[in-house]
């Protein structure tokens, strides 16, 4: 029960599930992602661990960067099948695809260039 409910309020925020969202086209690093959302750091960090605790996400450092991925094969049924649903409710969405074309933008920029702009490295 303790696991679905962490499922079902990390879905219940539209931006995070925005981010699950953007995270469907791979590794992302946090300033990537503020980036594309335009939120303080503390807001995606928030959301960010509320995911992580969820399981929907992974994360790893490298160097001075922490990056974020989509739940593998090896996670929970109720997340996987939750990844699922959103990827297959809303990924036509018109938001969901100004997101990717916003991203394909930021993921041409260097990862120092956006960290400098957003003055958090």
């Amino acid at each position: 029960m303790r696991e679905f409910m962490a499922v079902t309020k990390a879905l219940s925020d539209p931006n995070r599930v925005r981010i699950l969202l953007a995270l469907r086209h791979g590794e992302l690093c946090v300033c990537q992602i503020t980036e594309l959302f335009g939120f303080a750091p503390s807001t995606v960090s928030k959301h960010l661990s509320i995911l992580h605790h969820a399981q929907l996400i992974l994360s790893r450092k490298m160097e001075r960067w922490v990056y974020y991925r989509l739940a593998e094969n090896t996670a929970p049924v109720a997340v996987r099948e939750a990844l699922d649903w959103v990827h297959k409710s809303l990924a036509r969405t018109d938001e969901t695809r100004a997101d990717a074309k916003k991203l394909k933008e930021i993921l041409k920029t260097d990862l120092a260039v956006i960290c400098h702009r957003q003055k958090c490295c």
